[in-house]
């Protein structure tokens, strides 16, 4: 491509948040790029919203990014869907052949790429469930995970903290510049 036209590019794509649709324009990135441009979103959130992070070595570990609040280490695995399902929502792998586990992972983090969304799902929420279906796009949703979307304060308080099945019944994160779905003070 010649570089007046990459530069078109970039310009046309210029208000664009992430950077992943310039990716997308410029080449065709596989499955494994894409969720390596996730995870470094992911990461990227975390250490907005001052959650330490840290990146495991090697591949070898069912989760992808370690997330420090206070003493605790949370395991998160973190995934991407970029295309909606023909259910009309969107589809990520709760671990495919071999599901996730409690000592696997402590939370999901899906991302739904063309709407920029998060959501933050504790292990508990999906033990074994092959599939998870995330509809973002329906209006006044409430589908099975959409009490943890944006739900990054999940990250921020111990297990004790949480009410049942992990949604916050009283904030615990006053000092998170954003609130989740799941926030009783919104």
């Amino acid at each position: 491509m010649p570089s007046n036209e990459f530069n078109e590019l970039v310009e046309s794509n210029e208000s664009n948040q992430t950077g992943l649709n310039v990716c997308a324009s410029v080449g065709h990135p596989d499955c494994k790029r894409r969720g390596e441009a996730s995870e470094a979103e992911f990461i990227a959130r975390c250490a907005s919203l001052d959650l330490a992070v840290a990146k495991p070595w090697g591949e070898d570990d069912p989760y992808d990014v370690l997330v420090r609040w206070e003493r605790v280490f949370w395991r998160v695995q973190v995934k991407c869907a970029h295309a909606p399902h023909r259910s009309g929502g969107f589809e990520i792998r709760g671990g495919g052949r071999h599901l996730y586990r409690e000592h696997d992972i402590d939370f999901l983090a899906a991302h739904i790429v063309p709407h920029d969304l998060w959501y933050i799902v504790p292990i508990r929420a999906f033990l074994r469930r092959p599939l998870l279906y995330f509809y973002p796009n329906t209006p006044n949703s409430r589908g099975r995970y959409e009490k943890y979307r944006e739900a990054w304060c999940l990250l921020a308080c111990q297990p004790p903290a949480r009410g049942w099945k992990d949604v916050p019944v009283v904030c615990r994160c006053r000092e998170l510049p954003l609130r989740c779905a799941a926030c009783p003070n919104k």
